[in-house]
């Protein structure tokens, strides 16, 4: 049915994946998939679905969820590169787009729907224009997330309008306990496919880290990034921070010292993410600075570094993070910045991957000159966010998903003005703590750096 779509987009033979689990789900059981990013698990299930729908073509024939707004439309590409002989139809529903198009678009009842958990739940409570009661499968794609707990409420409203007589097909990087639960409470026959073990991160890959003082990590990463640009001729580098605000501060911090970037987080608009993302994946700008909806599933070609600006929390985590680079055979560069109060964690890391970091030689003189720089560099845009109402569109958003989940926004706001009130009262001398220790990192830095041993002491 897809030969020539696949030989169109230079697809010549089957992955492990694919050739385990295709021909399962074609003889009608469920399925649960597990392989690294980039091993195929895509077409492992958008290949059955166009048969099976080439056999019985109706709509909705199939629900996909995936956890992310870019993981949905990259998907929504595969299935428009391999269902074009067929006129498939399909939607992609997710936050940040038009309800109404959207709600329009579902009525007209398209082949297969992509979607993310939260926004689908929200047009089954809100609308009666459209019926899942008569699909043929469900896939959730990085299940290992969808399962995680965060879409609990979402999927409780999803599944529970589902028929009972559907294939169940589970897509994962990882296996997790909650998939292998899945598992053992499923009523079809279920193959479980796990890609062999392998180590966690590949041999192409250069692994490092950079130890610096938390208060002038800014300054070594901005140091950091010079210094790999002098050995390497415009390379793509991808830069990983822990919070959509720390995300929004660093590219608008490293645009203003000369860095041009594009940033990728939640608090950006549906259609400025997926311009930024198309940006970076044409090469019209080298650096993407990202929280962790970035790090899985998303094909991102031919990335040289990628820079933890904040080391994740789990292995996991750093894992899918620098995944993004060294893929396909290529190699790679991963530079982890590592403050002291990280080592823990960084030496969890290595015992996980079983791999030891090398450290990657950063000059702390040429830091301390740009150490002003960068810092008010970074106050500049802390204003400039403050303009901009960051902070009360993060507001907003929040009470609007809270009158979706059924709570009143003022009451959950008292209570948790009043968890922070505690939590503050019990923090303080933690606080003082740590800026007593800032200060003496800050001193120590200036001292083996600068050369000024007394700058500090007046």
């Amino acid at each position: 049915m897809c030969e020539s779509s696949l030989r169109a987009i230079c697809i010549r033979q089957p992955t492990p994946i694919q050739v385990n689990c295709i021909p399962h789900i074609l003889s009608g059981g469920d399925c649960i998939g597990c392989a690294k990013t980039g091993s195929g698990k895509t077409l492992a299930f958008a290949l059955p679905i166009l048969q099976k729908l080439c056999e019985d073509p109706y709509g909705i024939f199939a629900i996909i969820l995936t956890p992310t707004r870019e993981l949905a439309f990259q998907i929504s590409d595969t299935f428009s590169a391999i269902g074009k002989a067929i006129n498939l139809r399909q939607s992609v529903i997710v936050g940040g787009m038009d309800m109404v198009a959207q709600g329009q678009e579902l009525a007209r009842r398209p082949h297969v729907v992509i979607a993310t958990p939260g926004r689908l739940a929200d047009h089954l409570e809100s609308c009666d224009t459209f019926s899942l009661r008569r699909i043929k499968f469900l896939v959730l794609d990085e299940a290992d997330r969808l399962l995680s707990g965060a879409f609990d409420e979402q999927l409780e409203t999803i599944f529970g309008i589902l028929p009972k007589q559907k294939q169940t097909l589970l897509f994962s990087a990882t296996m997790t306990e909650a998939l292998d639960t899945v598992k053992q409470v499923a009523t079809n026959q279920v193959l479980l496919w796990e890609a062999e073990a392998e180590v966690a991160t590949v041999d192409q890959l250069e692994q490092f880290y950079v130890l610096c003082p938390v208060a002038v990590k800014d300054g070594y990463l901005v140091e950091t990034i010079r210094t790999y640009l002098a050995e390497h001729s415009n390379p793509s580098i991808m830069i990983f921070t822990d919070t959509c605000k720390n995300c929004q501060l660093l590219s608008i911090t490293l645009n203003e010292v000369g860095f041009e970037n594009v940033a990728l987080h939640g608090m950006i608009p549906q259609k400025e993410r997926l311009a930024s993302l198309a940006r970076f994946k044409s090469n019209m700008v080298r650096i993407l600075i990202a929280t962790d909806v970035a790090s899985r599933g998303l094909d991102i070609p031919a990335v040289e570094l990628v820079i933890n600006h904040d080391l994740p929390s789990s292995a996991t985590s750093y894992v899918h993070r620098v995944g993004r680079t060294a893929r396909a055979g290529r190699s790679g560069t991963a530079i982890s910045l590592v403050t002291p109060h990280d080592i823990q964690l960084l030496q969890a890391i290595e015992q996980t991957i079983n791999t030891k970091l090398s450290e990657f030689s950063v000059s702390g003189k040429e830091v301390a000159k740009i150490f002003t720089q960068v810092s008010v560099t970074k106050r500049e845009a802390e204003i400039k966010l403050d303009h901009n109402d960051f902070e009360e569109r993060k507001k907003i958003n929040k009470r609007k998903k809270l009158i979706l989940e059924g709570k009143d926004p003022d009451e959950e706001e008292i209570r948790v003005l009043e968890e922070k009130k505690q939590q503050r009262k019990q923090s303080r001398h933690l606080y003082k703590k740590k800026l007593k220790q800032r200060k003496k990192e800050i001193k120590q830095f200036v001292q083996e750096n600068v050369g000024i041993p007394n700058v500090l002491n007046r």
